[in-house]
């Protein structure tokens, strides 16, 4: 039997070593076991092993000796740490320290059997698959789709490529438009699940009177219009990976329940008895400073800490211009074959000199926009500067979605005295908003996500205040009369 089968288990306590053991053992493992982490040392440079299973405690160390040494030795092994009940801090300790997952005592023996098996590619109760090649390329094309040579990139694919490999929730931080959700893909299409179901979620487009109905599911009859059972978020993304696109927008009460879920590893549907088992990974992202939403009281300590295991920023595009080159020739391809056009167009120097210039308070959608537009206005094979629908160049508080350059401070308020004051305080603070929205859906080309960003307004929040005002926009559209 290969040291792809072959598993090392670490526990002092006989009894508990006995239940691993005869779970794995009928599952078709081959087993070789340890008491402390001396034994296991030995073992592991004497020989491979497909997997680590190791209890947190243990009579010379704790499990965090192993997986450090493992670390330091680039092995291969993937660890799974057992911990004590209730315990998070460990759990999370164990997954920075590169533990592809964690389990808490008692351990629920069905659980430990699906933990095992995802971090060798199997299924639970079934062989080994063959790893063929189609898989091993599908692996490196979502990798791939993060183009651009910039230091900035290459060391978010090298933290992709490494948490990839295990099981630890990750958050990502950054504007909107930079690309968080290719760069979750990656992480999906990196980890052992890349062929399981990836399942993506805008928290803040959910109304919040059907958040928990759309996360967990519900029964039939649950409430008004319930007409049959229907599988939640969580349930779609089973096996594989669930993404909550900003996480920061979801309210309080849903966070509750959210951090349950996660920490039981179970979701019960609305009008449903019984909770129902779930396996899959989580990631998350968000455009907002979550550490101050927490100072604030608007988002959930003990919930940041559980998402926040690692974290990965993603660089706004004026933070790597380097790279609009490789991700517009990207771009251009993708439009251009879902147009049905060839040749594929590419940019005139004086065209990719205009786009080094300008900071792009979109980010990368800004620019994909800006792309579409050229390539549906001009017939050309080449496009030029005239074609690219931008301004000649944009302020520093347009680059920054409204953060004044560090150091500045705001410009005192001024308030003439000799100005009439409104008639209705209301209509006239009504029209203040308006034209504010209308101005920051122009600057962000009409991208209400954007728009939001720039206000400090969540999606949700930026459509309830544009259709109180009577503001009528598609994302890329010009408002409507």
């Amino acid at each position: 039997m290969s040291s792809t089968d072959r598993l090392l288990v670490v526990d002092d306590e006989p009894d508990l070593r006995t239940l691993y053991e005869l779970t794995l053992l009928r599952e078709g493992y081959s087993l070789v076991s340890a008491e402390t982490v001396a034994e296991a040392l030995a073992l592991l440079q004497a020989e491979s092993f497909a997997a680590v299973i190791t209890d947190m405690r243990l009579p010379d160390g704790s499990g965090l000796d192993l997986l450090n040494w493992l670390e330091q030795q680039r092995r291969s092994e993937r660890a799974i740490v057992i911990t004590a009940h209730g315990s998070a801090e460990n759990a999370v300790e164990a997954l920075k320290a590169g533990a592809f997952d964690y389990l808490t005592k008692p351990v629920d023996l069905r659980q430990f059997r699906s933990v095992v098996a995802t971090a060798l590619g199997r299924v639970a109760g079934k062989p080994a698959p063959r790893r063929d090649e189609a898989a091993g390329k599908a692996k490196g094309q979502a990798l791939a789709r993060l183009a651009g040579p910039s230091a900035a990139m290459e060391q978010v694919r090298e933290l992709i490529r490494k948490v990839g490999r295990s099981m630890a929730p990750v958050l990502l931080q950054g504007e909107s438009g930079t690309g968080k959700e290719l760069v979750a893909r990656a992480i999906h299409g990196e980890g052992s699940r890349a062929d399981q179901p990836f399942v993506a979620v805008n928290c803040g487009a959910i109304p919040e009177q059907l958040l928990e109905a759309e996360f967990f599911g519900y029964r039939k009859g649950a409430f008004t219009g319930a007409n049959e059972d229907r599988e939640g978020f969580f349930q779609a993304a089973q096996g594989g990976t669930l993404f909550l696109d900003e996480i920061g927008d979801l309210p309080l009460a849903m966070q509750s329940k959210l951090l349950r879920a996660i920490q039981e590893r179970s979701v019960r549907p609305v009008g449903a008895v019984a909770e129902l088992p779930v396996n899959l990974r989580l990631l998350s992202a968000t455009h907002k400073d979550l550490a101050a939403e927490v100072a604030a009281g608007r988002f959930r300590q003990d919930l940041f800490y559980r998402l926040n295991v690692i974290q990965i920023r993603v660089p706004p595009l004026r933070e790597r211009i380097g790279d609009v080159a490789a991700i517009s020739a990207g771009l251009l391809e993708r439009i251009a074959r879902d147009a049905g056009v060839h040749p594929v167009p590419r940019l005139g120097a004086d065209a990719l000199a205009r786009l080094a210039a300008y900071n792009f308070p979109g980010n990368v959608r800004e620019l994909e926009n800006v792309l579409h537009r050229a390539l549906a206005l001009s017939g050309a094979t080449e496009l030029c500067a005239e074609d690219l629908d931008l301004p000649d160049s944009v302020s520093t508080e347009d680059s920054s979605f409204g953060a004044l350059p560090a150091g500045t401070a705001p410009a005192p308020l001024a308030l003439p005295s000799e100005e009439a004051l409104p008639s209705d305080l209301a209509a006239h603070l009504d029209e203040v908003e308006r034209k504010v929205l209308l101005r920051a859906l122009a600057q962000c080309r009409y991208n209400r996500t954007a728009a939001g960003a720039r206000l400090g307004l969540s999606l949700r929040q930026m459509r309830y205040r544009m259709a109180r005002l009577g503001i009528q926009v598609d994302d890329g559209e010009p408002p409507l009369g």
